[in-house]
């Protein structure tokens, strides 16, 4: 086996000098109403408010934008079941390459149609048959493209980083030294990236991902010392952070920088999703708001500091949404 390729901080800054002008800098918000609720002080990084509603675009830009005019030319092939799908279209569109996205034929409408209004093709799979790894690459084979990851690549993984970068920059001129840093993991690229950040210009700070339960790949990993796989779990209204194990390259990074996982389950996330909308006034997917909703939770004591915590990404199905505000879910 090849050895596992290393990121460093240098690459989350290169990403940033890459993504300079391409991705929004989103806001690091406060909220009275859950400082008050929480007795401490809760930074809020907005990524519902990147470009196509989710911190995919970074990694996906970064990496789109290091192909070759050759290699450009047969362009990309993602696999995602929606945020990423959307990152790389948008990426390929801006860079102008062709894009094919292979999603699971449940995948949120929303995401569906957002990501072929940024011009990428779409081809389904079923989620429950099909491996959409090797229909990936099959694709990539017919159309001569890149196969870019969700999460297991070092680009990848540097864009996302660039978060973590706003994050420390954003607090410090607020003159609030980050004790505690919350985040979505699925398949752990934006936690590895957003640590490599935090270890270099922040390294007190404990680091903490939330999985839906049940979903909780990366605290077994863990525990075990190894990559493993959750054992099989109905669907999570979390379908963003439904990865089957960390990443080869995002694990060794977690294992290292990680002080813990918390798990939350749907009820939580809903409950979540709920506060945002009445009291922050964000659209939040149930994957993105799982850092909140471990927190509302009481997961973990946060009083008397000041916490960091990640709203990955905003693209909520309309129906599911209705539901969840309405109380139904």
């Amino acid at each position: 086996m090849s050895a596992t390729p290393r990121v460093t901080f240098a690459d989350v800054r290169s990403a940033a000098s890459r993504l300079a002008g391409h991705a929004a800098v989103t806001p690091l918000l406060e909220s009275p109403a859950l400082n008050k609720r929480l007795g401490g002080q809760v930074l809020i990084k907005a990524e519902t408010l990147q470009r196509v509603g989710a911190f995919k675009f970074r990694g996906a830009y970064n990496r789109l934008s290091r192909l070759s005019a050759a290699e450009r030319v047969g362009g990309v092939v993602a696999f995602s079941s929606g945020n990423h799908a959307q990152g790389v279209a948008l990426a390929a569109r801006l860079l102008n390459m062709p894009a094919l996205i292979v999603m699971p034929s449940d995948a949120p409408a929303v995401k569906v149609d957002a990501t072929r209004g940024y011009g990428a093709a779409v081809r389904f799979y079923d989620r429950a048959r099909d491996d959409r790894e090797a229909i990936a690459q099959s694709a990539a084979v017919e159309r001569g493209a890149i196969v870019v990851p969700a999460f297991d690549d070092p680009f990848v993984i540097a864009g996302q980083g660039t978060a973590g970068l706003e994050i420390t920059e954003q607090a410090a001129a607020l003159g609030a030294p980050i004790d505690t840093l919350l985040s979505p993991v699925g398949g752990g690229g934006l936690m590895a990236g957003v640590s490599l950040a935090l270890g270099a210009l922040s390294p007190a700070t404990r680091l903490f991902g939330v999985e839906p339960a049940g979903f909780d790949d990366t605290r077994l990993s863990l525990e075990a010392g190894e990559r493993r796989a959750a054992p099989p779990a109905p669907r999570s209204l979390c379908d963003a952070l439904e990865s089957p194990m960390p990443g080869r390259i995002t694990f060794p990074i977690l294992r290292e920088a990680l002080a813990g996982i918390l798990t939350v389950t749907d009820a939580e996330v809903a409950e979540a999703m709920r506060f945002a909308f009445a009291t922050l006034k964000l659209v939040v997917e149930p994957g993105g708001v799982v850092a909140l909703a471990a927190l509302l939770a009481g997961k973990l004591d946060v009083s008397e500091q000041t916490t960091a915590i990640i709203l990955s990404g905003g693209n909520v199905d309309g129906d599911l949404f209705s539901r969840v505000l309405a109380g139904e879910i």
